[in-house]
Parts: C-alpha cells; sequence; structure tokens
C-alpha cells in the first residue's frame, strides 16, 4: 500500500512564484518553452460493470493531476492518451480493447472522453491493453521523453490468453515505457502479486487502490466559488478562428460544465489547471499569436466577426487587450490556487485516513518516474 502524498498540489509552487512577481503562472513556465520536456502519459481504464468508482475518479481527479504536473521542472510537454479495456462491444478481435483517444495536448479532449464513458461486463485482458497503447500509439521519439503507462482494474491481470505479463512487460521495457500498475482491490488478495509483476517489471509503481477515494475524498473551500468566477472571466479572453474555432470554445464550455456537475471543488482544479502552462487552445487567437504566429498573416476569412470589422491596427490592440486580460485572471487564479492549495493540504492532515484513491497514486507514480528522467516538483508543503 502506498501512502498519500501530502502538501501542496494545486499548482502551488508555480502560483506562488507567479504571484511574487506579480506575472501570470502561465507566462512563468513559457519562458521556458524551449526547455520542455515530452511526457506521453497513457491512462488504461478497465470498463467492466464493477469499476464505476474508478471512472467517476477519474473525471473527479483529472485536473489535479493536470495542476501537479504543472510544478514540474522542466515544464512538460504533455500529451495524454486514453485506452479502455474489459467491454464486450469492442469486440473479441481487438481483447475487447479501445483506443478512446490518442495522443493529444488536449487536455478538453481529454476530459470530454473521460465523461463519455458507461461500464459494461467483459473480459479484462491487462497484458493485452497495454501491448495496444506500444502498438497503436504514437509515442514520442525524443530519448529523454517520459513515457508512462498507467494500468487501473480489480480483476487478475493474468487473464489473457495470447500474451503474457512478462512478454508484454518486456517489449514496454525495450521502448523505454514504464507501466504502473494500479489494482483496485486489497494488498493482500491473490490478484494482487500479478498487477504487483505489471510495475516491477517496467521499474514502475504498483499500487493497491481505493478506486472511490477520489470522490469522497472531495473538500469544498472557501476559494471554490472565486475560482468559478475568475474561469468563466478567463473563458471570456478566447477568440475562436478558424475551422476548429467554434467547436473548440463549445468544448471548453462543455467542460466547465461537466467539472461543475461533479462538484465546485472539481470545478476550482479545472481553473487552476486553465491557468497553467499544460493547457492548450490551439483553436485561440490569443495562443496562437503569443506562440509566434503573425496575426496579419491569417487569412480574413478564418477570423471572428469582431474581428473582420477592424481595421489591422484595432486588430492587433484587440488581441493584445485580450491578452494582457488573460495574464492578469491567469495571476489572479494562480494566487488563489496556491491559497486553495494549503487549505486543503492542512484538511487532509487533519482528516488523516489511509485510502489511497486514483490521483494519490497516479502522482506517486509520476514524481517517481520522473526523477529518473530529471524532472524535478516541489517538496511537500513547499
Amino acid at each position: 500500500m502506498i501512502r498519500v502524498i501530502p502538501g501542496v498540489r494545486v499548482g502551488a509552487l508555480a502560483a506562488l512564484c507567479a504571484a511574487c512577481l506579480g506575472v501570470s503562472t502561465k507566462t512563468v513556465a513559457a519562458e521556458d518553452a524551449a526547455a520542455r520536456r515530452d511526457v506521453d502519459l497513457v491512462i488504461a481504464l478497465d470498463v467492466s460493470s464493477s469499476m464505476e468508482g474508478l471512472i467517476e475518479s477519474a473525471k473527479q481527479r483529472l485536473w489535479d493531476i493536470t495542476n501537479e504536473l504543472a510544478e514540474a521542472r522542466p515544464v512538460p510537454a504533455l500529451r495524454v492518451a486514453i485506452l479502455t479495456y474489459g467491454r464486450p462491444s469492442y469486440g473479441e478481435q481487438t481483447g475487447y480493447i479501445r483506443v478512446d483517444l490518442p495522443f493529444t495536448a488536449d487536455l478538453d479532449a481529454v476530459n470530454a472522453t473521460l465523461f463519455s464513458f458507461r461500464t459494461d461486463g467483459g473480459e479484462e485482458y491487462v497484458a493485452r491493453a497495454i501491448q495496444t497503447s506500444l502498438d497503436t500509439l504514437q509515442w514520442s521519439r525524443d530519448s529523454d521523453a517520459l513515457k508512462v503507462v498507467f494500468v487501473a482494474g480489480n480483476e487478475s491481470a493474468e487473464q489473457d490468453p495470447r500474451i503474457t505479463i512478462d512478454q508484454v512487460t518486456a517489449a514496454a521495457a525495450r521502448r523505454g515505457v514504464v507501466v504502473n500498475a494500479l489494482y483496485c482491490g486489497g494488498d493482500g488478495n491473490s490478484d494482487a502479486e500479478g498487477w504487483r509483476r505489471v510495475a516491477t517489471s517496467t521499474n514502475g509503481l504498483y499500487a493497491s487502490i481505493d478506486q472511490n477515494a477520489a470522490a469522497v475524498a472531495d473538500v469544498p473551500t472557501p476559494f471554490d466559488a472565486r475560482l468559478a468566477a475568475l474561469n468563466d472571466e478567463l473563458n471570456s479572453t478566447y477568440v475562436a478562428f478558424g475551422a476548429a474555432g467554434e467547436r473548440g470554445r463549445a468544448n471548453q464550455v462543455a467542460q466547465d460544465a461537466n467539472a461543475g456537475s461533479l462538484s465546485p471543488s472539481a470545478l476550482a482544479s479545472r481553473a487552476a489547471a486553465k491557468a497553467s502552462a499544460l493547457y492548450r487552445a490551439e483553436w485561440d487567437l490569443v495562443e496562437q499569436i503569443e506562440s509566434g504566429a503573425k496575426l496579419e498573416e491569417i487569412p480574413a476569412d478564418e477570423l471572428p466577426a469582431e474581428l473582420k470589422a477592424l481595421h489591422p491596427e484595432e486588430r492587433e490592440a484587440y488581441v493584445r487587450e485580450k491578452a494582457e486580460r488573460r495574464h492578469e485572471l491567469e495571476r489572479q487564479i494562480g494566487e488563489l490556487a496556491a491559497e486553495r492549495g494549503r487549505y486543503l493540504a492542512e484538511q487532509r492532515r487533519e482528516a488523516g485516513g489511509d485510502a489511497v484513491g486514483l490521483d494519490a497514486a497516479i502522482l506517486k507514480g509520476i514524481r517517481e518516474v520522473a526523477a529518473t528522467k530529471g524532472f524535478s516538483f516541489a517538496e511537500a508543503g513547499e
């Protein structure tokens, strides 16, 4: 059984630094863009009928995990992929496995995918799920990249009739992929040993977790309402353009609603993540200009109506004003997120308890594996 990592988790280090300097957390991290290191993170979830709690935990804690990664130095160039396994409708020929989302930097797409899942009974082929991630996903070619699979489930990891644990973990090790195994069951159960082998064969993390722990650990804070309001203001600084613009804007709002449907705490964590360097919106004109695109080179028919009506110099001023307002909002969100993180850390210390949830296991696994690739994180409580 692993120990929950105590301390401030919600983007606290970056937020505190930014607050002291009077700039946004995203601006601080953007200055280190050239030094970013690829991080490819695969989440493979059992969606058989007994795993509703695991899916809810993943939805509830995605943004906490994002906020923790935002504290890493060098700043990660994060991509996430999602696989699910154990659903009969996926078909025997696939091993009852589906790649729901290939690698993407679009965290709104990740969240939308998590909210689309429904559980159903089926065969759980853990080894095949790992093999599918190795064979079908386009992994980073950078030798310094951090490549990690988190596979979670509650049945035996040794059910696959075609691929053994030893075969698939050897294949993962050859490709520099670390597999972390999260067993949703008691550490003393007979099935635990197979899950432990999945992890140890690639120097990964094994953890026995409570799939429902994230839901019961949801703690409201005095900062949640203000963070939700700032999140709405932050949305107003995005300028959708091009063919994907309106779809991107609509999905951003939809994922805000999804987070809010879980709890005020989940929406507050999402707001903090949106103010971090890991949140990307390629459909947003402000982000594109700040990344080096030239406004005058963007075809006029791709611009939103409010910009089409302006003269070229007025367009530049419009985008600049949106960017300045966004940086100010990100700074405010960062400050509040840091306060919220300290509050939550104190609440956890007072509550105690030994239950280890999906988020705590993933955060511990990321920290331990990332250290082998030269990443560093704030110490607990910093």
